[in-house]
C-alpha cells in the first residue's frame, strides 16, 4: 500500500460525507477513484475494476449498517417491502458476481461509466417519476430486486439509484422510499461482498492482504474515515442547499467517470 494510505482515508471521508449529505457516494465515488489509485499502485490492469467493485462493496456493507439504524429510528423503514424483494436482491447481486468476474476490464468500465454517466444526467435535472401503480406482490418484488441486484453488483452500488425511482413510482412516499432503500442496501452490500471474495479467491496477479476481490488495507481505511463523516453529512443535510449540491455532485460524478476512463484506456 506503501505511501498510498492517506489516499484511501481522503477517499473514505469524502464517500462518507457524501453519504450522509445527500444520500449517494458508495460506488458511484469509490470505484473510479480506487481504480484510479490501484493502477497507480501498480495493481495487475486486468484486476483492478474487479478489485475496486469488491472493494466498494465491502465498504458499503459497514455505511449501509448505519443509515439503515438511522433510517428505522425514524420509522421511515418499510419492512414489508424489504422482506417482498430481499430474496431477489440477495440472488441477482451474487449471481451477477459470477459473471462480472469473467467480463474484461474494459468492459467493466464502459458499462459503469455509461450508468453513472445515467444517474448524473437524472440527477442534475432532478427527474423523478410519478406514482402510477401499486406495489406488485412477493413475486413481483422479488423479480424486481433480481434485476436491482445484478446491475448493482456490477457497479458497486447500494441501489438506491434503481429501487427509490421504482417505490415512487409505486406510490411510496419519498422518505420511506429513501429509508426503505437503505435497508435493501445491506442485503445487496452482503451478497455482492461475498460474490466479489468467491469469485476472486485464488487469483495470481491480485496484490497481497486481498481476499478475492477486496483489498483488506484499503477497505479498512476507507471504512475507518466514512464511518467518521457519514453522520457530520447527515446532520449538515439539514442547513445546506441539497438539491444545488447534488447538481454539483452530478459534475463531479461525470468528472470521476472521466478520469476512470483515462486510467483505464489513456495511460495503457
Amino acid at each position: 500500500m506503501g505511501e498510498f494510505w492517506w489516499a484511501y482515508l481522503m477517499l473514505g471521508a469524502f464517500a462518507g460525507f457524501l453519504a450522509g449529505l445527500l444520500g449517494v457516494g458508495g460506488g458511484a465515488v469509490m470505484v473510479p477513484v480506487l481504480t484510479t489509485i490501484f493502477i497507480a499502485e501498480g495493481f495487475a490492469r486486468t484486476e483492478v475494476v474487479h478489485l475496486a467493485l469488491g472493494t466498494s462493496m465491502a465498504a458499503i456493507v459497514f455505511t449501509s449498517i448505519s443509515s439503515l439504524r438511522a433510517h428505522h429510528r425514524h420509522g421511515a423503514v418499510v419492512w414489508r417491502i424489504v422482506r417482498g424483494i430481499t430474496p431477489g436482491i440477495l440472488a441477482g447481486t451474487f449471481a451477477a458476481t459470477f459473471v462480472a468476474s469473467r467480463l474484461p476490464t474494459t468492459f467493466l468500465t464502459l458499462f459503469f461509466a455509461v450508468f453513472m454517466s445515467y444517474v448524473a444526467v437524472q440527477m442534475l435535472l432532478n427527474i423523478k417519476p410519478k406514482p402510477h401503480r401499486e406495489l406488485p406482490g412477493k413475486l413481483g418484488l422479488s423479480s424486481v430486486g433480481l434485476g436491482i441486484g445484478a446491475v448493482s453488483a456490477l457497479v458497486a452500488i447500494g441501489g438506491g439509484t434503481m429501487s427509490v425511482p421504482f417505490m415512487t413510482w409505486c406510490n411510496v412516499k419519498t422518505q420511506h422510499a429513501i429509508g426503505t432503500s437503505a435497508a435493501i442496501g445491506l442485503p445487496i452490500a452482503l451478497a455482492g461482498s461475498f460474490g466479489y471474495l468467491i469469485n476472486g479467491w485464488g487469483e495470481p496477479e491480485l496484490p497481497a492482504w486481498s481476499f478475492g476481490y477486496v483489498f483488506f488495507p484499503a477497505l479498512m481505511l476507507v471504512v475507518a474515515t466514512s464511518m467518521l463523516t457519514a453522520p457530520l453529512g447527515a446532520r449538515m443535510a439539514h442547513s445546506l442547499p441539497v438539491a444545488t449540491l447534488k447538481r454539483a455532485f452530478s459534475g463531479l460524478l461525470m468528472l470521476l467517470v472521466a478520469k476512470m476512463l483515462w486510467s483505464v484506456f489513456g495511460s495503457a
